[in-house]
């Protein structure tokens, strides 16, 4: 197949120029790795600079089967980038003294907790917001891909986790689990009486002007506004196949969120710059502990990941079928964020994806 590449940029033109194309900009230039080199279906990317000012790209194509380009800025499924949205909710209750950061699950949802290892009254919020608290993963991906149409209860992935053992003694160290989330999300429910799509919807994405994110109402499989179609294969060589359309639920308060790149940048901008929480919450959240790889360091729904060229970047990142979202904003206020139309199929493509998210950010 012939793979398309082109940019978009503020200027609204839907290709470089002659002198660009021979010479393409290192942010452009690392998203055509991504599509040809890779073999990612498509890849976006929107960068705000030390100015302020915000450039879109795009490479690849929007539609497989039509050839069409990829919208600029178009919505995608932003997957684990919703925890940071749940984590903010969370702390702005803790701000208004309906919940504590150090009290136990049991304080809000008696009972909820029980199996082999697994107590919730032993199991606090500030454990589930940092991935300490030992839980076992909800999450199979393969059963999503089977029938990714298919609508779940909240507390149905919950109960697949909980007829699994501990993986470790609450607070012992650290592991990357969406269960945490989904208790979390449940606990906002209890607390506040309402669900939590209309939480988020309301305490973050309103407050602050998203006007392109949305919490999916249950049994809205589709994604509104312009976008790239996304992709999955299970090997190399198999063929794509269109996973666009299925059902949020099973990564609900873990990743059902849908954005865009310059809403995720504002997102992250606008939280980092104490739009959303107060400074106190803001600190928790930003401290942080070991997060597995090299210099990646894990806070309440937000992690730091270091830069060649100094300094840290503030995000999350996350993955689904069809989408792959990955960036961030740093202190001096630049911000990019990258959204891919197939999830990362080997460690190399990961790392030409971080290694443009460095590109956006380092220039």
């Amino acid at each position: 197949m012939t793979v398309l590449t082109g940019a978009v940029m503020t200027t609204g033109a839907l290709f470089p120029s002659a002198a660009s194309a021979a010479k393409p900009n290192p942010v452009q230039k690392s998203l055509n790795t991504l599509v040809v080199g890779d073999r990612i279906p498509s890849a976006s990317a929107s960068v705000v600079d030390r100015e302020g000012r915000t450039r879109h790209y795009t490479a690849g194509f929007g539609d497989l089967r039509t050839g069409a380009k990829v919208p600029k800025d178009g919505q995608v499924r932003a997957a684990s980038n919703t925890k940071a949205f749940t984590a903010v909710v969370t702390l702005q209750l803790v701000a208004e003294k309906k919940l504590d950061l150090d009290a136990p699950v049991d304080t809000y949802l008696p009972g909820l907790l029980r199996g082999e290892g697994i107590d919730g009254r032993h199991i606090t919020i500030r454990q589930l917001l940092q991935h300490t608290s030992g839980l076992p993963e909800y999450l199979d991906k393969r059963a999503v891909l089977k029938d990714p149409q298919r609508y779940y209860e909240p507390r149905e992935l919950l109960d697949s986790a909980l007829v699994q053992k501990a993986h470790f003694s609450p607070g012992a160290k650290w592991e990357y689990n969406n269960t945490n989330y989904l208790v979390t999300g449940l606990i906002i429910q209890k607390v506040t009486g309402r669900p939590l799509g209309e939480e988020i919807n309301r305490r973050i994405v309103d407050r602050i002007g998203l006007r392109h994110t949305y919490f999916p109402t249950p049994g809205d499989m589709t994604i509104h506004e312009p976008h790239a179609k996304g992709y999955h294969r299970d090997t190399a060589d198999s063929p794509w196949r269109d996973v666009t359309e299925l059902d949020p639920s099973w990564g609900w308060a873990a990743g059902a969120v849908i954005t865009t790149n310059s809403d995720l940048n504002r997102f992250y901008t606008a939280l980092l710059g104490g739009e959303l929480l107060p400074p106190a919450q803001l600190a928790q959240m930003r401290t942080t502990v070991p997060a597995g790889a090299p210099g990646v360091r894990y806070g309440l729904g937000l992690s730091s990941t270091p830069l060649p060229c100094g300094g840290v970047y503030w995000g999350h990142g996350g993955t689904i079928p069809g989408y792959a979202t990955l960036g961030g904003v740093t202190e001096d206020g630049r911000a990019v964020n990258i959204a891919l139309t197939a999830m990362p199929a080997d460690s190399a493509t990961d790392q030409h994806a971080q290694a443009a998210v460095e590109t956006a950010l380092c220039r």
